[in-house]
């Protein structure tokens, strides 16, 4: 398969398909995570459909002091991983073709999600992504698009916006795509040096060690439901080690499922501990969040949840989450 460059939505619009078209977003820097999405993007698409990854690199989504200079333009080496991933064309805009008017005075407001979290530490990043998302939605016209779990409240968002102003695409999240020590793929661990790269396996070693406290507290819940008697369910949880737990049995199978704030102190202790490595590790936030809007959970939740962790490491901001099930619906996704 040969992939097209293309320059203009003129370009674009011209070309003729049978059947879906499947877009991935990016900013350039492609890497496995990105090629991931592509590949999903060309199953779904099937042979007749067409997959176009996006690479542009949005000014709007910068604030003052980030590095939007620094950050890496590597079309040659990303038209070859689109292209070995299974996509049809490659649509690079220049600044001038995505906003022919400079920089809109129309935009998209993120709304009240827009300002925790991610938005609390980079104001005005949302509204910029969501604007540029929707123009290149607008430019592009695809029927589904692709976009990676890992950035996990910019996928929330762009849902959001697709639902509240009905925009006709189909969005579909993928997993987030790690390397084999556990750090999750980003363009930005390109900035970090050996040591640097080493204290940020701190945020992936918090997430784990989260979702297993959270998998081992549904084990045991599910295990004490399953013995009928006080006595014996005390006994069945003494044996597999959770003393505490067979001390007052009977209230281990009447608690809510789950524990969030058990899952909260599992992954901070992760990441105090590397506050006192060398680089140490600044943490920006760690957050249990409901994804739908992106607030703290309550301890008597129940459903999906995401658990959130940024933070900077030498002069690179790295954030990483994990999707959760607290209730009924299960454990650990």
């Amino acid at each position: 398969m040969t992939t097209t460059l293309l320059r203009t939505a003129a370009e674009l619009h011209a070309r003729t398909r049978a059947g879906r078209r499947a877009v991935v977003m990016t900013m350039g820097a492609l890497h496995e995570g990105h090629a991931t999405l592509v590949r999903t993007a060309r199953e779904i698409a099937g042979p007749d459909g067409e997959v176009v990854v996006t690479v542009f690199v949005n000014p709007l989504q910068f604030g003052a002091g980030e590095d939007l200079d620094r950050y890496p333009r590597t079309l040659d080496a990303d038209l070859k991983i689109a292209e070995e991933a299974g996509a049809d064309a490659v649509f690079a805009p220049s600044v001038d073709e995505v906003y022919p008017g400079g920089e809109p005075q129309v935009r998209i407001s993120a709304g009240p999600m827009g300002e925790r979290l991610e938005g609390a530490t980079r104001p005005g990043h949302f509204d910029g992504m969501l604007t540029v998302v929707a123009k290149l939605l607008h430019l592009t016209r695809p029927d589904v698009a692709f976009f990676g779990q890992k950035d996990a409240q910019q996928l929330a968002l762009i849902r959001r916006m697709v639902r509240d102003l009905n925009f006709g695409v189909e969005i579909v999240a993928v997993p987030t795509v790690r390397e084999a020590d556990g750090l999750a793929l980003s363009s930005r661990n390109r900035y970090l040096s050996a040591r640097e790269r080493r204290t940020a396996l701190a945020l992936s070693a918090a997430l784990f060690a989260g979702r297993d406290r959270h998998a081992a507290q549904e084990a045991l819940r599910a295990r004490a439901r399953e013995v009928p008697a006080t006595q014996a369910r005390a006994e069945a949880l003494s044996a597999i080690g959770e003393s505490r737990a067979a001390a007052d049995a009977h209230a281990v199978a009447k608690a809510a499922p789950g524990n969030p704030a058990a899952v909260r102190a599992a992954a901070r202790q992760v990441l105090d501990e590397a506050v006192r490595l060398d680089p140490p590790l600044v943490l920006d936030y760690l957050a249990l969040v409901d994804p739908s809007d992106f607030t703290e959970i309550a301890d008597d939740f129940t459903g999906e949840a995401v658990l959130a962790v940024a933070a900077r490491v030498g002069t690179t901001r790295l954030i990483d989450n994990l999707p959760l099930t607290f209730g009924t619906l299960g454990a650990a996704s």
